[in-house]
């Protein structure tokens, strides 16, 4: 095993129109979720991932497992709740880029998941731990199950990677800070926008927040800088790496999901930091053209003619 992962997958309605949500009477069903997005991207690249979660015992829980089942993820380690629920989110488009989300979430299955989940063997198989600051939000048993698998990933010489993802909807920055920082300590690599950079350090530019977050023990840092690209920082080296350009950015959600794929994929391939953010940058460019978190992200051929330059029609 290559990647695992563990989090909340919610069912995600999506309108087929924008507007405000009591003028929409369509929507299309979709699937949300940082943790089972970046597994779903290095899946489609070629690595071998899982994804642990709680689902609830309905129809919404099995058509995400059969979902991320079909794109080739690992979902051994995915329980269903007989009680709790599947989590929702209704996205609203007011046009241009204005997004809202509406979560239905709490009390969950995901919210119920606990310590027990590192007993799993996809914990001791795997070679990386991904996680965000999602998942400790959702409540104690959540949040120590995350500690438990820092601890499991210690234990048995796995990397962590880190992406703070912040959601303000589910916790104060206060509440946040803390833990992002005692996560940030234990992990390998940590992939902060430059607004989380700041809620875990108080600083406001790129070199500043790595600096600070090597500081507390991460080895590199990635500071995502959205169209513009990303700073990256190790012990030997740092740098910018330019954004890539699109033609049609039609959904940005998602777009962080990819990006840290794009790195996690680097560090497998054992890629200079230069060229795994690189690859990080496309991977997130290609995640806006499509509306969906997930649905416009690539193979490894297509990654590859992305890189190279080749678009248009293919005959």
């Amino acid at each position: 095993m290559d990647v695992v992962t563990l989090g909340e997958t919610m069912l995600a309605f999506s309108p087929v129109q924008d507007g405000p949500l009591d003028t929409v009477h369509g929507f299309e069903k979709k699937l949300a979720g940082a943790e089972s997005n970046v597994a779903i991207a290095l899946s489609r690249l070629g690595y071998r991932t899982a994804w642990v979660s709680r689902l609830g015992k309905d129809p919404f829980g099995r058509w995400i497992y059969k979902t991320l089942r079909g794109e080739g993820v690992d979902v051994s380690g995915v329980t269903f709740d007989p009680i709790r629920p599947t989590g929702l989110y209704i996205k609203e488009r007011l046009g241009g880029k204005q997004t809202r989300i509406y979560y239905y979430r709490s009390g969950s299955a995901a919210s119920a998941m606990d310590q027990g989940l590192v007993d799993l063997p996809a914990f001791s198989e795997a070679a990386i731990l991904f996680v965000t600051g999602i998942t400790p939000a959702l409540g104690s048993s959540c949040k120590k199950a995350v500690f438990a698998a820092l601890d499991k990933a210690r234990e048995q010489g796995m990397k962590v990677v880190f992406d703070p993802n912040y959601r303000g909807k589910l916790w104060s920055r206060k509440e946040a800070a803390p833990v992002f920082r005692q996560i940030a300590s234990r992990s390998h690599l940590v992939l902060p926008g430059l607004a989380e950079g700041e809620l875990m350090t108080g600083a406001t530019d790129p070199e500043s927040v790595a600096e600070n977050l090597r500081s507390l023990g991460a080895r590199q840092v990635v500071v995502k800088l959205g169209p513009r690209g990303a700073y990256y920082q190790t012990e030997q080296k740092d740098g910018y790496v330019p954004g890539f350009q699109v033609s049609q950015e039609v959904d940005e959600v998602g777009a962080g999901d990819a990006f840290a794929a794009g790195c996690l994929s680097g560090l497998l391939d054992g890629l200079d930091p230069d060229s795994a953010v690189k690859r990080a940058c496309a991977l997130g460019a290609l995640a806006v053209t499509v509306k969906g978190d997930y649905e416009s992200l690539p193979d490894r051929e297509e990654l590859h003619c992305f890189l190279q330059g080749e678009t248009g029609t293919q005959r």
